[in-house]
């Protein structure tokens, strides 16, 4: 059994965002209902494989239910800013999703990252359940904060430092 279970039903806000400079930035998924602010450390691929794994989903749910009025992917940039102060709860580990059709309702479930030694049932897990434009509005901002990052390397794919990067494509030569 979790140490800590919390559930946010249905959340106000729900974002991902990120503090510090590109290359050193924390990505954090924040969920907000009434008073009770849920924050957890995300890595930046988390969020880039949620984007990916989410529009999979909600093709899924589309094929089951072809009625459904399609989610938006709109958001307000200042909503979607993540809530002072920031005391993650604990860094994610493993994501997943489900979908209550009856309340047309997606539950994102966060389960910490498991510490070596440390038994798989004794982590922390939160569900934030939202509407799926919120869902879909919260994976698209993430994807717009993961991109504002370093720029990418044309030659190796890699992110370059904006001190200078040392491309393995060019031989080890200093790209500036």
């Amino acid at each position: 059994m979790p140490r800590t279970e919390i559930e946010l039903d249905p959340v106000a806000l729900i974002t991902i965002d990120a503090i510090g400079k590109p290359g050193q930035r924390i990505f954090y998924i924040q969920a907000v209902k009434n008073d009770e602010v849920v924050t957890l450390i995300i890595e930046k691929a988390q969020v880039q494989t949620l984007a990916i794994g989410l529009e999979q989903f909600f093709a899924e749910i589309t094929e089951k239910y072809p009625n459904l009025e399609e989610a938006s992917t709109e958001f307000d940039e200042d909503k979607m800013r993540i809530y002072p102060p920031v005391d993650p709860l604990f860094r994610v580990g493993e994501l997943g999703m489900g979908y209550d059709s009856e309340r047309d309702m997606v539950v994102l479930m966060a389960r910490e990252i498991i510490a070596e030694g440390q038994d798989e049932d004794d982590v922390d897990l939160a569900r934030f359940w939202a509407s799926r434009s919120q869902i879909r509005a919260m994976t698209a901002w993430g994807l717009e904060i993961a991109s504002r990052g370093r720029q990418i390397c044309p030659q190796c794919g890699e992110p370059m430092d904006p001190a200078g990067h040392f491309c393995p494509k060019k031989n080890g030569h200093n790209k500036n």
